[in-house]
């Protein structure tokens, strides 16, 4: 199929083949019909794309102090090849999409194949997208009018947070494509509307529609003309809609507003807000966040978990109904917002119609009736390497691990790397195995584990699945690296480990990176012949990442001591060479959004030796990530942030790499090699101990501590 993306480093705006999404269990899968331009967030993402390098830093001064702080910790080289990996990946275009049905997830029970929705999918032939993030459309909307829905709702969200009442005035700052469908659905609330724009022709249709209207470029204060309009009174609320850099847009907004009014910002300009504006008049002001209640939450967006309709009566699935009951009952006119329409497979001319002619406004994209619909696509990087006697890799995953680590390692080993699959993200599959070098983008997994060529899966997928992954893969015969944790719970390990045993033939790895990192080589040459047991220190400054994405939630990441602290846990355990038998743990108290990924994790080893982890999510990101400290026999061996190493004590050596070194590299390298010389196995052992002693440290007794 074909698929709109945008790269955001030379700001390239392509039409590229990629397969076609699989669906998730809560998902559907829809054929495209109609897509919506959004002329103001699209139009604003590719002008930041062809932006210099320069501009970019000024577009997003918070994305340049990260990258400063990284130079810091990570060094110059590894934070530019960051940086220019994340804005190589495709961007994909588009958010407001209109299509039918063409399959549904095994626990969607709301919608049917054939049935016309509108998601807020992308500029894509097929698009797969969760149950709660569509809606069906009417009989007797068309697809064009639908494909405004998504936008439309973005308004509606807007109107629902000003509150507005019978007779009030309102004004909307902005008369693009929302600001047009705002005005709209205002008057329909029954309020008087006043419109400001510079484009004639966009106030030309508000004052179609029923609103006044000013002319800023016209007119010498568009706060005189609210005021004049009024009666001298000033506007109830004030909905801005447009999108500039300017914070003059703000402080006329509080200028034309009566006292105690309302200023909703619903589009994107300045923020350099004078504390006089919102004082003597008491005025509030809220952001309003995209459709509405559910947006970015992922129980509710992915996971399909509603909001009871009596405690929230509008979420983004509501809204869309609602939009589209306005449609069609004919109270919402988008005919008339229609200036352009192209086939997709023009989308690029379409593309520049809007970033070159101001008068562009609703600029739709026409489907094809039969879209090719291939899960597959083979990849064209000029003529294939060609490898005998190495091993057949197939990577599962191309989230951002998947991408910027994983894809890159195996590229530098010696294998033939036939496949990439991403059951949804279709593009992103397509991407790594054109950057990394695989021949084949798919998004079936079942091709991937019937095809007796590939000898190793790589599962880089959620840490809830790594479990069920690696099963499967064990039982087709291949080979498995799964990138950490091993499992999430007790249940899952069992099942893996009792897999591991029944197939002994094959080599098992889980991705505990830093055991390989040349810097642990030279801390165990350092401890060969040790007579009495360790005393080992981990600091990890993990830095906070928020309480609602999927890694922090414990049926699907498990939580960061389960899903990343097992790393440090690994490495303590391989400098003692001795199984850990003990674990106690603390996580700090009540008074943070999250305590358990503020911990210390004490842990006792069999040979006597101890260690503690300490792993903390609420440092500065200035300060280096990792500090490993090993206390033996009148020395102190400490580790660095895996960028340098130092003996302190009779042996004053030390070790030092030109950039930090996590031993990823060297690891893809050790599973090669065993299962190309048939090495011995690498089975569970220690990954078995460490998964075990991760799951307890999250048992923490609120008094004592886990044990």
């Amino acid at each position: 199929m074909k698929q709109v993306l945008q790269n955001l480093r030379n700001g390239e705006t392509s039409l590229t083949t990629v397969p076609v999404p699989g669906v998730s269990r809560k998902g559907v899968l829809v054929q495209t019909r109609r897509t919506l331009i959004s002329a103001g967030t699209e139009k604003m993402l590719v002008e930041f794309g062809q932006a210099s390098f320069i501009g970019k830093a000024r577009a997003q001064p918070e994305k340049v102090k990260q990258v400063l702080d990284k130079i810091r910790t990570d060094g110059l080289l590894p934070t530019l090849e960051t940086v220019f990996s994340k804005l190589n990946e495709p961007l994909p275009l588009g958010y407001c999409n209109a299509g039918v049905v063409a399959e549904v997830g095994a626990d969607v029970h709301g919608l049917s194949v054939g049935d016309r929705v509108i998601s807020n999918g992308a500029h894509a032939e097929f698009v797969s997208v969760p149950e709660m993030l569509c809606a069906k459309i009417p009989d007797g909307v068309t697809d064009e009018q639908a494909a405004f829905t998504v936008l439309a709702s973005i308004g509606l969200q807007g109107v629902r947070l000003v509150a507005p009442t019978l007779g009030e005035t309102v004004v909307v700052f902005g008369a693009g494509l929302i600001g047009l469908l705002t005005v709209q659905l205002l008057l329909a609330n029954g309020c008087r509307v006043v419109a400001i724009d510079i484009n004639e022709k966009r106030l030309a249709l508000a004052r179609a529609f029923g609103a006044e209207t000013i002319n800023g470029a016209a007119s010498a204060d568009p706060v005189t003309g609210v005021m004049s309009i009024t009666g001298g009174q000033g506007a109830d609320a004030v909905l801005i809609t447009a999108s500039t850099k300017s914070s003059d847009l703000m402080h006329q907004a509080a200028q034309m507003s009566r006292r105690r009014g309302r200023i909703v910002l619903v589009g994107v300009v300045g923020l350099e807000l004078l504390r006089s504006d919102f004082y003597e008049k008491e005025l509030t002001f809220q952001v309003s966040c995209s459709y509405g209640p559910g947006r970015y939450d992922d129980r509710y967006e992915q996971q399909g978990q509603d909001y009871p309709l009596g405690f929230v009566r509008w979420t983004e699935q509501r809204n869309f109904e609602a939009v589209l009951q306005m449609l069609a009952t004919k109270r919402l006119d988008v005919d008339s917002l229609v200036t352009d329409r192209f086939p997709f497979d023009r989308a690029q001319e379409a593309y520049a119609k809007v970033q070159s002619d101001k008068s562009a406004l609703g600029v739709v994209l026409e489907y094809s009736d039969a879209p090719e619909r291939a899960d597959t696509i083979e990849i064209a990087t000029g003529p294939k390497k060609v490898v005998t006697g190495k091993p057949v890799v197939a990577l599962i995953g191309a989230g951002s691990f998947a991408r910027s680590v994983l894809g890159p390692g195996l590229a530098k080993c010696d294998a033939r790397l036939k496949y990439v699959t991403a059951r949804t993200n279709a593009a992103a599959a397509q991407h790594l195995a054109t950057k990394c070098g695989f021949e084949i983008a798919t998004t079936n997994l079942d091709q991937v584990l019937d095809d007796p060529e590939v000898d190793v899966v790589f599962i880089a997928t959620r840490h809830d699945t790594h479990a069920p992954l690696t099963i499967r893969a064990m039982e087709a015969g291949k080979h498995v690296f799964c990138e950490k944790p091993m499992a999430i719970n007790e249940e899952q390990l069992a099942e893996v480990v009792a897999c591991c045993e029944k197939h002994p033939e094959l080599h098992y790895m889980v991705g505990f990176n830093r055991r390989y990192s040349p810097h642990t080589k030279f801390v165990e040459k350092l401890l060969e012949g040790r007579r009495e047991p360790l005393a080992m220190q981990y600091t990890i400054n993990a830095g906070a990442i928020p309480k609602d994405t999927w890694y922090q939630d414990p049926a699907t990441g498990g939580g960061r001591i389960i899903g990343e602290a097992c790393h440090f846990i690994d490495l303590l355990a391989y400098f003692a060479k001795s199984p850990i038998t003990t674990v106690k743990s603390v996580m700090m108290g009540e008074g943070v959004e999250v305590r358990d990924d503020k911990m210390c994790i004490i842990l006792g080893f069999e040979d006597g030796s101890i260690g503690s982890v300490n792993y903390f999510a609420n440092g500065a990101k200035s300060y280096p990530k990792e500090r490993v400290e090993v206390y033996s026999e009148g020395r102190v061996i400490v580790i660095d942030n895996f960028k340098a190493a130092r003996c302190f004590g009779a042996s004053r050596s030390s070790r030092r790499t030109a950039n930090l070194d996590k031993g990823h590299v060297r690891m893809i390298r050790e599973l090669m090699t065993a299962i190309s010389s048939e090495g011995p196995w690498l089975g569970t052992g220690q990954l078995e101990n460490v998964t075990t002693v991760s799951l307890l440290a999250k048992q923490v007794d609120p008094l004592n501590g886990a044990e």
